[in-house]
């Protein structure tokens, strides 16, 4: 079958090339149209800070790449090679909770043991998770919200423990402080006050995963993803045009489908009158988030932590106890810059050491601020640091800070620093970016929403470019989705 105009997908991150890969592998003619002088978006690896030492630009550990459908059938693990650490991440500790750092490791029997008194409750937390992962993933990750759940005993798992985690009662589980620091760690990935529904669910999937399949390291840095994604777009016949940002559909008009890696409210814009006016209203009332400010440093050899195991994990969450992450991530809530804030970092040297010469380590880290915050974070950063790894500064040879509103300026879909594409909120989960059964799909023949502003979410896991493209293929050509593997 032939098919003579094609389809155009503005945007190059992985949702843009998910759904490009996905119509070209249909017979489509695909065409992608990329505003910056590289593909990838978040999932870039450049000498960011100085020549010859690569930094990811944004994501950098990838919890997603082995367990989610749309790279399962790519067989994303037959296309870069990824190292996964025993250690799925660490949360150092310090002060009356003790110097013993607490760490999430891929045996959950293994980190009960290291939890002390609350080792058993944690345990007892994972274990019902992990034995229904497959069907929390289709829940959580498995498209729109509005649809009946495909293993009602995940569902009723899932919502339990998200009711536990994301309420006042998230501390009656435990007595001690290092089990409820590692669950609030990885909460704390979504921006937003504690507890709540949303960063629980949030817990919930990527530590599930941490016990499971474990959080991966992409050797050559998340580039090598980026890279996968776009060489097999090349060989199935698609296009991909750097430099050429798209300021109004009708720039399209040669196209007859047009799918957009955008924020919603930028779908807006581009798309103007295009889109019925209710419609368009509901996207420019998409909420954005608050933001994450970076800092990438290059060491002159691995970070002394105080506690050594912490060097098992290539992503290290800091913050201190529970209850300090939370008061942190209220501080942002209401617009302040918390002086000891949540700092989410990542060491990879020990398992990707060609990205950069020996003895110099790459480090990445972020953390949260207020939306288009311009202040400087590299002191209150480097402070958490410190905390736990005494005389890191002498280490540090170079180093580089991006300002929320500079991430925002370098990646327009990350509005004000707001790198999820929207607020994650338990509203904005149902409705992302509307309510509906469909919600990659337009009321306007042929203009799709393949980014992160769409259902499921953030995350390097293509999930919203690969449904939003289903949906074309189904709606637009009458196709159904095809193959995506090696063969």
């Amino acid at each position: 079958m032939q098919f003579s105009s094609g389809a155009a997908v503005v945007g190059s991150g992985p949702n843009g090339l998910a759904a490009a890969v996905t119509l070209a592998r249909a017979g489509i003619p695909v065409t992608v149209f990329e505003a910056n002088d590289t593909i990838g978006g978040g999932s870039r690896t450049t000498e960011f800070v100085t020549p010859g030492v690569r930094h990811d630009v944004c994501a950098a550990i990838h919890p997603m790449a082995l367990a989610t459908e749309f790279f399962r059938q790519f067989e994303l693990e037959r296309r870069v090679e990824f190292v996964v650490p025993d250690a799925s991440y660490a949360h150092p500790l310090d002060g009356s909770a003790g110097d013993r750092a607490a760490i999430a490791y891929r045996d959950l029997g293994r980190t009960a043991a290291e939890l002390g008194r609350d080792g058993t409750s944690y345990e007892r937390f994972y274990r019902p998770i992990l034995s229904s992962l497959d069907g929390m993933l289709d829940l959580s990750l498995g498209g729109a919200l509005l649809r009946w759940p495909g293993d009602l005993r995940a569902a009723a798992v899932f919502a339990a423990r998200a009711l536990e985690q994301g309420s006042p009662l998230w501390n009656q589980r435990f007595r001690e402080a290092s089990a409820p620091a590692l669950i609030t760690g990885v909460a704390a990935h979504n921006v937003g006050p504690m507890p709540a529904l949303a960063n629980a669910g949030v817990a919930l999937v990527l530590g599930a995963l941490g016990h499971a399949s474990g959080w991966p390291v992409p050797v050559g840095g998340s580039q090598a993803i980026t890279d996968a994604l776009a060489a097999d777009l090349l060989v199935h016949g698609g296009r991909i045009e750097t430099g050429r940002a798209i300021a109004d559909v009708r720039e399209l008009s040669g196209f007859e489908v047009k799918l957009f890696d955008t924020s919603a409210r930028a779908l807006a814009q581009i798309a103007g009158d295009m889109l019925p006016a209710r419609y368009a209203r509901r996207l420019r009332k998409f909420r954005y988030g608050n933001a994450a400010a970076k800092l990438h440093l290059i060491l002159d050899g691995p970070i002394p932590w105080r506690d050594e195991r912490v060097a098992q994990s290539a992503t290290v969450h800091l913050g201190g106890t529970r209850a300090e992450i939370a008061v942190a991530e209220r501080q942002v809530a209401r617009g302040k810059h918390a002086a000891r804030p949540y700092v989410l970092l990542t060491q990879t040297a020990a398992w990707d050491a060609d990205r950069n010469p020996a003895p110099l380590h790459a480090v990445t880290s972020y953390t949260h601020v207020p939306r288009g915050s311009t202040v400087d974070v590299t002191e209150t950063v480097l402070s958490q640091i410190e905390r736990f790894a005494p005389g890191v500064r002498d280490r540090i040879v170079g180093h580089r800070v991006t300002t929320a509103a500079a991430l925002g300026e370098h990646n327009m879909n990350y509005v004000g620093g707001d790198f999820s594409a929207g607020e994650v909120s338990l509203g904005q989960l149902a409705a992302r970016p509307v309510l509906a059964a469909d919600p990659w799909r337009t009321p306007t023949p042929g203009i799709y929403l393949c980014s992160s502003s769409a259902a499921p979410g953030p995350g390097v896991h293509g999930l919203p470019g690969w449904y939003a493209a289903r949906s074309a293929l189904r709606h637009e050509y009458g196709l159904g989705a095809p193959e995506l593997g090696l063969g």
